[in-house]
């Protein structure tokens, strides 16, 4: 097992500083596969017939051996895969970690479980399993048998028909000589030397306390517990899809049982560390990064060289550039003077002609009098000067006359036809003139009213100093206010069933509607006054989603906040750097933060760190679900609650108690969290008498011992008796069962 932060949690956080990397980065696999195993024909070639063959036939895995070894010679998933190939037109099957080597084997793989029990629903993919166990160790079956004895394990309080339907599948199917059932706690128990005590196992999907005295199971005293490892990955399934909806990767199953193995263990004291458990302090040592497989987008790096290359290159691009727009200017220059030297020739040739020959090439030149010729001479004069002064780098102001407008004096009638049309254009072009006049005034005016109100408010600040710091910090938190439901809402809006995506659904489809509220009217307009009122405009902004809604409202409001605290940080001696809003939201002070990604920053943009979870309080709420199942929605009580009341009431007046007291053993692969027996014995020592002597002790091997009790019982030649042979099968029925002090009993 991985070890446990102990980083000392009792010290208060000082200033949060964020932390650069994690030091250590854990990675997450696929079970994989292990590749062809031999068959193994040693073994069978030892054993005779009164050698058995052990199976034990777990949830999790499926373990077999001789009952002379010290271990299981195959252990394997309990999974089967069978498909057929189309285009080979053969069928494939693949059992156990085989599975794991084919994509379509894999999809296609079925457990010999029902999900989160061991309660067997899928007796052809049993067969499989046997099958496969039966052919690596060797047993030829050349006379379509097997003729050695198999010892099996099974579940406390197995169900007669799973046991009856196994039977037949031994001897109908497989010709064993004979057969014997066994729990396999009991099992582990005996081969750790267990004679009086109370045995707590803890498995793949379930916990069971089995009290045993004089090497006997009080099976009507025992208690189950619906909690294993299977409940515990699905729980830590569920946390982590709460925690990461938006997660980019997929958890499996196997890989969430491998981070519950890894990073999960047993607190001493749940609440008060659960409590301390996102404090700074210490907290990159308790927060531990799970880095999933992602694809980076690749960056090309260039050299110093190429940079030096590529700015070189881009300077001649901006000299090409200037030259070539310096011969533009000069062009255009050119030919503006060419311009302005034909139009000064044609004000000198219409001096020295008749009157009726100079509007004529007036009207040849595009002007309908000499006003119009004198304007556009002048007008080049100006680009010509402004634009040789700016070659040469002179920008002189230029001087802005006030325009006159001499034809709105003169009357009417005292205008020709063209007088007329040239009185207008002078009018309209008085009424612009005006209207800068007025906009520079109103702006003039609006300096004016905002330095009388600063100088009224710094007044007020003199004389009214608190009542002043007062309406900024209300005003203050009314902003914030405002900003808080803003986000509330965008927040709400990425919910399809929250109220405001509701309301927002329900504007669009009253705009979206065909029905219009009143007939048109016979003349033709149409009644429809949407837009009358500036308030109309506002369903916009209801309807609007993401970035698109409110921005300037919303720059606004960030405006007017910055300008209150900075007021308040000017005058306010209470108010510091650490109360405005950008302090307050920093993430090194955030809780939420420092749940989801620990003490680091955080980059949304970097796939590195959008398929990275980090795995923080779930390391010790995951096995914390079996002293206290109801954080997890189980309706049960937990193994303290469970162990209390048999070793208090249900053994209270059997002479063995104490006896059982010394001994409270431990087996089972969730048990192997660190802590867990630690935690057992401390809480057993709180709800029992002080006087009574308490000892708990783990299986030398809480996963394997199961099968090696079995072994064991199995090459004792007194278990014999305890086995179903053939002949009490073919006489007795299929749901006959010998009862011994390491099986069920016969219900």
């Amino acid at each position: 097992m991985t070890p446990s932060a102990t980083a000392d949690m009792s010290s208060p956080s000082g200033r949060n500083s964020p932390k650069l990397v994690p030091a250590k980065i854990w990675s997450v696999n696929d079970p994989p596969f292990e590749g062809v195993k031999p068959i193994d024909t040693e073994g069978y070639a030892r054993s005779n017939r009164d050698t058995a063959i052990v199976i034990d036939n777990g949830s999790s895995s499926v373990r077999a051996g001789w009952s002379f070894d010290s271990k299981p010679r195959i252990s394997l998933p309990p999974l089967m895969a069978r498909y057929r190939d189309r285009k080979l037109m053969r069928t494939f099957t693949f059992v156990g970690s085989d599975v794991y080597s084919d994509g379509t084997a894999r999809g296609q793989a079925k457990n010999i479980y029902e999900p989160g029990s061991n309660i067997v629903n899928n007796w052809d993919v049993l067969e499989g399993v046997l099958d496969y166990c039966f052919i690596k160790l060797g047993v030829d079956g050349q006379h379509g048998s097997i003729d050695r004895p198999i010892v099996m394990t099974e579940p406390v309080a197995n169900l007669a028909y799973s046991r009856k339907t196994m039977s037949e599948i031994l001897f109908e199917c497989y010709g064993a000589p004979s057969v014997a059932y066994g729990v396999d706690s009991l099992f582990s128990y005996s081969y750790n030397g267990g004679k009086n005590g109370l045995v707590v196992s803890s498995s793949y999907t379930s916990t069971h306390l089995i009290p045993v005295v004089q090497s006997k199971a009080m099976l009507s005293q025992t208690t189950r517990l619906n909690w294993g490892r299977f409940q515990s990955a699905e729980y830590l399934l569920k946390l982590l899809r709460l925690k990461y909806p938006s997660f980019p990767g997929k958890i499996s199953d196997p890989q969430a049982e491998d981070l519950v193995r890894e990073h999960c263990y047993v607190s001493q004291d749940y609440e008060s560390e659960l409590s301390r458990y996102l404090d700074w302090t210490g907290l990159e040592d308790r927060d531990h990064v799970i880095q999933f497989p992602y694809t980076e987008q690749v960056v090309v790096q260039k050299t110093e060289e190429e940079l030096a290359i590529a700015a070189e290159k881009r300077k001649e691009s901006g000299r090409r550039l200037q030259a070539q727009a310096a011969k533009m200017r000069l062009e255009k220059l050119k030919r503006k003077e060419e311009e302005l030297e034909y139009y000064q020739q044609l004000q000198t040739q219409l001096q020295d002609t008749t009157k009726k020959e100079g509007k004529r090439i007036l009207e040849s030149n595009d002007f309908d009098d000499e006003s119009q010729l004198d304007k556009k001479v002048k007008e080049l004069e100006k680009s010509i000067k402004k634009a040789r002064n700016k070659d040469v780098g002179d920008v002189e102001e230029e001087q802005v006359e006030e325009p006159t407008f001499p034809l709105l004096e003169v009357p009417d009638d005292q205008l020709d036809e063209e007088g007329i049309k040239q009185k207008r254009q002078q009018r309209l072009m008085k009424s612009n003139y005006d209207a800068r006049l007025r906009a520079k005034v109103e702006k003039e005016k609006e300096k004016a009213r905002l330095a009388e109100e600063q100088r009224l408010d710094d007044e007020r600040r003199e004389k009214d100093f608190e009542g002043w710091v007062g309406e900024r910090r209300i005003a203050r938190q009314a902003i914030i206010a405002k900003m808080k439901d803003r986000e509330r809402l965008k927040a709400e809006l990425g919910n399809r069933k929250s109220l405001a995506n509701q309301m927002r659904m329900k504007s669009i489809a009253n705009l979206a509607s065909d029905a219009p509220s009143k007939k048109r009217r016979r003349g033709g307009g149409d009644d429809d006054t949407f837009g009358a009122d500036d308030a109309d405009w506002g369903v916009y902004r209801t309807i609007a989603t993401g970035e698109q809604s409110d921005d300037e409202e919303e720059e606004d409001l960030n405006k007017e906040l910055k300008n209150l605290e900075a007021q308040l940080l000017k005058h306010d001696p209470h108010f510091t750097e650490e109360s405005t809003r950008e302090a307050q939201t920093d993430w090194t002070k955030s809780m939420l933060h420092s749940f989801y990604h620990g003490p680091y920053s955080y980059d949304s943009e970097s796939q590195k760190e959008l398929n990275q979870i980090h795995l923080n309080v779930e390391r010790i709420r995951v096995p914390e679900v079996v002293f206290q199942p109801s954080i997890a929605g189980l309706d049960q009580a937990g193994i303290i609650e469970i162990a209390a009341g048999i070793l208090t009431e249900r053994l209270a007046d059997s002479p063995h108690r104490k006896d059982v007291l010394k001994d409270i053993f431990l087996t089972g692969g969730n048990t192997l969290f660190q802590g867990f027996e630690e935690r057992l014995r401390n809480e057993l020592r709180a709800v029992l008498p002080a006087e009574e002597e308490i000892r708990v002790r783990r299986a030398k091997d809480c996963v394997l011992d199961a099968w090696r009790g079995a072994a064991k019982w199995a090459a004792n030649p007194k278990s014999r008796s305890a086995f179903i042979t053939r002949a009490d099968f073919q006489e007795k029925g299929s749901e006959y069962l010998k009862e011994h002090d390491m099986g069920n009993a016969s219900f």
